[in-house]
């Protein structure tokens, strides 16, 4: 598998980085740094026990990497556009050789796929086939995709008719986390005007029952409301309700859930740069999971960050994030705090990248936090097996840059 994966990525940017008539776009993702825990050693990563994402300032151990080529490669009569795309996705964890290879990292193809786009007969829209990242709806101070289409499968994009966008997407994987493969679909239609300034979009997933005894089908319900001009800035309100696979609520959850397993979710976020030198990004998260072995749950996430730049160049910036899960072994809290001081050559801007910041994490957890850790994930920051040993708080700091670009 590793050696089919590999010639792909060669195969891929190798085309893509052939001549063409059309040029070549370039665009890509690097976060890459290096972190120490007050008890020596390398950084340890906070994050809850049933908590779907972690706040993300001074609190990632790995190198990142995404690269991306898109080539057009033809542009007929009517104006649309045939092209291909692939990115290379590139992992690796502090305190390990970086090889992007074995138990502590990899390099696969996380994009690959063909589009014919701006077609007439779509008004508009396209056709695409391959594996895409596709409607990743995230919240970026947690790096929490709470609605992620993306796929390996084909579909149609974005088709006019009227004034909504109708977009449908068959696929066998959502992920390289999914392990059987299983059809979906996925039905979305978006540009409902509901108010000045908002626009409400919702979708709809199905996920057939797999070829297995004790497999159930599912589906899921999505609807979104974005706010533009809102103080300032823009506020995303969803809601989402799923049963039986349908519970992964945005990804293909476990097939073997039946339909007594429900999930609903409330994400609550706003964007906003008050002045050129003021910015940041608050986010409620709640979900509630109801499952037929009495394994319930119910997860709440609050926090935000927010950047304040003394100079063109350079910010201060905070992250203060609070998850709590009450599970039936307990209510387990946990409290992270990063204050960062950044350089940013692009500007005073909350977005403005790159960024190169020094940082100091602090995190605080309770018993039961600590005691659902080292039941879960021995050896983790919050267990009493993890380089923290028994206490219940811990610290970490270090140098990271983070870089987008188009």
């Amino acid at each position: 598998m590793r050696t089919v994966t590999n010639l792909g990525l060669a195969l891929t940017l190798g085309y893509l980085a052939l001549p063409q008539a059309h040029a070549v776009e370039f665009s890509g993702y690097v976060r890459s740094g290096a972190g120490s825990a007050d008890t020596g050693g390398t950084q340890q990563c906070f994050q809850l026990p049933g908590a779907q994402s972690k706040y993300r300032l001074g609190n990632e151990c790995e190198q990142y990497m995404e690269l991306d080529l898109r080539q057009d490669l033809l542009t007929l009569d009517d104006g649309s556009v045939v092209s291909v795309e692939g990115m290379a996705q590139l992992y690796n964890e502090y305190g390990h050789t970086p090889k992007f290879t074995g138990d502590y990292g990899f390099a696969r193809m996380n994009q690959m796929y063909a589009e014919w786009s701006n077609m007439p007969a779509l008004n508009g829209g396209s056709l695409w086939a391959g594996r895409r990242f596709y409607k990743r709806n995230d919240i970026h101070i947690s790096d929490f995709y709470y609605w992620n289409q993306s796929a390996t499968g084909f579909g149609v994009d974005e088709m006019v008719i009227g004034d909504l966008k109708y977009s449908y997407v068959f696929s066998r994987k959502d992920s390289y986390d999914q392990e059987p493969y299983i059809n979906r679909h996925d039905f979305n239609v978006g540009g409902f005007q509901s108010n000045p300034g908002g626009e409400l979009e919702v979708g709809v997933s199905y996920i057939d029952k797999p070829d297995s005894t004790d497999a159930n089908s599912g589906w899921a319900l999505t609807a979104q409301h974005k706010q533009s001009a809102f103080l300032g800035g823009v506020n995303t309100l969803a809601l989402q309700y799923g049963e039986g696979p349908g519970t992964g609520l945005g990804y293909t959850g476990d097939p073997t859930l039946d339909s007594s397993a429900k999930s609903w979710r409330l994400v609550e976020f706003f964007d906003w740069q008050i002045t050129p030198r003021l910015g940041g990004q608050v986010e409620v998260v709640y979900q509630k999971d109801t499952r037929p072995d009495g394994d319930d749950q119910n997860w709440l996430s609050v926090g935000g960050r927010t950047s304040y730049a003394f100079t063109e160049q350079f910010k201060l910036v905070g992250e203060l994030g609070r998850d709590q899960v009450e599970a039936p072994d307990g209510t387990r809290k946990l409290t992270k705090f990063t204050v960062a001081p950044t350089w940013s050559p692009a500007g005073p801007g909350f977005w403005a990248r790159p960024e190169f910041r020094l940082y100091y994490t602090y995190a605080s957890w309770n018993k039961a936090a600590q005691r659902a850790a080292s039941l879960l994930a021995a050896g983790s920051a919050l267990s009493d097996s993890g380089a923290f040993d028994t206490a219940r708080h811990g610290s970490n700091f270090g140098v990271q840059v983070e870089y987008w670009w188009k």
